[in-house]
């Protein structure tokens, strides 16, 4: 088998190109290229100096992630970076487009670092629940100092060139286009010059800095063993020598990647690619063309879900009822852009490049020219029928119309249509340009390219797409329905709304379902009539107690939101008690977990026993991606997995629950939802 990596001279410079796409991971074969070309070096005196480059989009982007989970052949990752440091002669790291993980480890091993401005150097691998295992921990203190170091291997997000240069971790930037020229220059400039090992740099740190650290980032390291694992290493090795640094970083990683936390998120990872594939779909069906769409409706939802399209350079035509709904959802629209641009993520030039790309208008005519459509109107039936209806007159043949529907029957809105096949649900999350969520709700009649083309924009428009069928709520709300359900019984039965949110909070959510409910509105969904009241939400929406909006919901705010236990919302749960005769009793954290968690898990267990789900890691995307489920429990059928479907059952059964036929069968034969 060819190598992925390719030798070639430049005078008595080597160099070392990999073209493994499409992101040049470090697999094994990469690896062994590598190594044999660090020999070649090192066994040729004609050989002054190393340039490590790769062709294609990216320098090395990261571990090979098919390895995952197995024995990693040799040479691994982190003997390689060791024999590239050992070289005698120079090696100069030659860096575009993301050097990633192991890349970055690759890159500092290396003893000098060229690269261009549009290059990202990070260290990833805490989003899986592991560290830098190839001497990142070590390495990078002693090139960038302790506190870019943190940051880099706790967080995990990417640095810019210009940023590594700040910090040490580049040597040189070269021009955009040039780098190859620009390394060969370098590497000339140091042939002869005494290497500089990265690994034996002194590290200069002020004890004082983790403990500012670890308070600074107490609230977004709650519950995580790895960023907390970083830090505690890279303070206990900072004085040490590096080799024993770097056995303390072994002992971590084998620690990190055994536990429950990296197997969930390697889980998620792994589950996000698998929700892309749809079943009974060929891989290579011919997509239709989607050059401008169409959203109906621009309020929250519709603006929200134009941005999205706008953002990624497609044009939108986006219609109103009435100027005044269009003015103020166009002007929320470039509102929303100008604060992203404050913020330094985009340019004033990609806000009016992306306002540009909008054409608001009052007349539904304008939606003939889109080859996409998506309603995001009232949340009503008939108001969606008669869209669609109105629709199908004018869009033009071969055009996809998408209801954004949260519940209701996509075949019941795609039946006020003569081109079923055409319909489809496109259920976005709110708020619409942020959530990362997408439900594409695949109808009876619901054409494969339909799908397959759905899916394919999801990605452009940097979603996390799952295919879900019709059922009321699809995925994500049908099970947060259980939830919601019994936690509002339980406030009649004894708690509070303290007492179950606390439970939520503690398992890793966000927030509670009552804090919730105050976030998003305890008005919505109300039927408007405060005469009519039907149970404890109704009440309290009669007296004004909307949420967080109002200072005032299932808590009560102060002028910073800073919620508080209402004596109010007391007396009306008491009220409700006496009135529908509901015996209360001590509720235990326990019996939350079980009556609203445990449901969550039976109701996927009905979804996927009724193919309203392709497989159960897609319903664990849905909930760490649309509802806050903490991803180090991996989403609520992996956790299911591990708390052991036999305890679900269990529980489920002690509170009389109607167990889902798939969860008994499943615990009966000792088996998991996801294999």
């Amino acid at each position: 088998m060819t190598s992925p990596i390719t030798t070639s001279r430049q005078g008595d410079i080597l160099i070392l190109t990999s073209d493994s796409p499409p992101v040049n991971a470090l697999s094994n074969a990469v690896r062994q290229g590598l190594a044999a070309g660090i020999e070649e070096a090192k066994s040729d005196d004609s050989i002054k100096a190393v340039i490590i480059t790769c062709a294609g989009k990216t320098f090395f982007a990261g571990a090979d992630i098919t390895e995952f989970g197995k024995n990693m052949q040799e040479p691994s990752l982190p003997v390689l970076v060791d024999q590239i440091e050992a070289l005698d002669k120079p090696v100069i790291a030659a860096v575009h487009g993301t050097a990633l993980g192991g890349g970055c480890e690759v890159a500092l091993a290396s003893h000098y670092r060229i690269a261009v401005p549009s290059a990202k150097f990070g260290l990833p691998e805490v989003k899986l629940g592991i560290l830098p295992g190839a001497g990142g921990t070590q390495r990078m203190p002693r090139v960038a100092g302790v506190e870019a170091a943190l940051e880099l291997a706790t967080k995990g997000d990417p640095i810019s060139a210009d940023r590594a240069k700040e910090i040490g971790l580049v040597d040189r930037l070269a021009a955009e286009g040039n780098l190859l020229a620009d390394a060969v220059a370098f590497a000339s400039e140091v042939i002869g010059k005494p290497v500089s090992r990265s690994s034996g740099r002194p590290v200069d740190v002020d004890p004082a800095v983790f403990a500012k650290f670890r308070e600074t980032n107490a609230k977004r390291f709650r519950g995580l063993d790895a960023p907390n694992v970083i830090v505690d290493l890279i303070e206990q090795t900072a004085g040490k020598p590096y080799a024993e640094g770097v056995q303390a970083e072994r002992m971590g990683f084998m620690k990190l990647i055994m536990g429950s936390q990296s197997a969930a998120l390697r889980h998620i990872f792994f589950a996000e690619r698998k929700a892309a594939k749809i079943d009974g779909i060929a891989e290579d069906i011919q997509l239709r063309d989607i050059k401008r769409v169409g959203v109906i409706g621009a309020g929250t939802m519709g603006g929200g879900i134009s941005m999205n399209f706008l953002s990624a350079g497609i044009p939108v035509t986006i219609v109103e009822m009435s100027q005044d709904a269009l003015d103020r959802g166009t002007g929320t629209m470039r509102k929303n852009y100008e604060a992203t641009a404050a913020k330094g993520r985009m340019t004033a030039e990609q806000v009016e490049g992306a306002m540009g790309l909008l054409k608001p208008t009052l007349n539904f005519d304008d939606l003939a020219e889109c080859d996409l459509i998506i309603e995001a109107v009232y949340e009503s039936m008939d108001v969606k029928k008669e869209v669609f209806g109105r629709l199908d007159t004018i869009a033009k043949p071969g055009a996809i119309l998408a209801s954004n529907t949260s519940y209701l029957n996509v075949d019941e809105i795609a039946a006020a249509t003569s081109r079923p096949q055409d319909v489809l649900g496109l259920h976005f999350f709110s708020p619409a340009n942020i959530m990362k969520l997408l439900e594409i709700v695949r109808g009876a009649k619901t054409a494969d390219d339909v799908l397959a083309t759905a899916m394919a924009l999801s990605k452009k428009i940097k979603k996390v797409a799952v295919i879900a069928g019709v059922c009321y709520g699809f995925i994500g709300n049908r099970m947060l329905m259980p939830r919601q359900v019994e936690a509002n019984k339980m406030l009649l039965e004894g708690a509070t709304p303290e007492q179950i949110d606390k439970v939520h909070v503690a398992f890793g959510m966000p927030m509670g379902p009552f804090q919730m409910a105050d976030l998003a509105g305890v008005d919505i969904g109300w039927h408007r009539d405060p005469n009519r009241i039907e149970n404890i939400r109704d009440a309290l929406a009669a007296e004004g107690r909307w949420g967080q909006k109002k200072s005032a919901g299932f808590y009560d705010y102060d002028e910073k939101r800073t919620p508080s236990n209402s004596p109010r919302v007391a007396e009306l749960i008491e009220e409700w008690r006496e009135k529908l005769k509901v015996p209360s009793h001590e509720i235990t954290e326990e019996e939350i977990v079980v009556r609203t968690l445990y449901t969550m898990v039976n109701e996927g267990a009905l979804i996927l026993a009724e193919g309203m789900a392709q497989r159960a890691s897609d319903i664990d995307v849905v909930w760490v991606y649309g509802y806050g489920w903490p991803p180090y429990r991996g989403g609520p059928m992996l956790w299911a997995d591990s708390e052991g479907l036999a305890k679900i059952v269990a529980g489920l059964e002690k509170y009389g629950f109607e167990v889902a036929p798939l969860l008994r069968e499943k615990a009966e034969n000792g088996e998991k939802f996801n294999k």
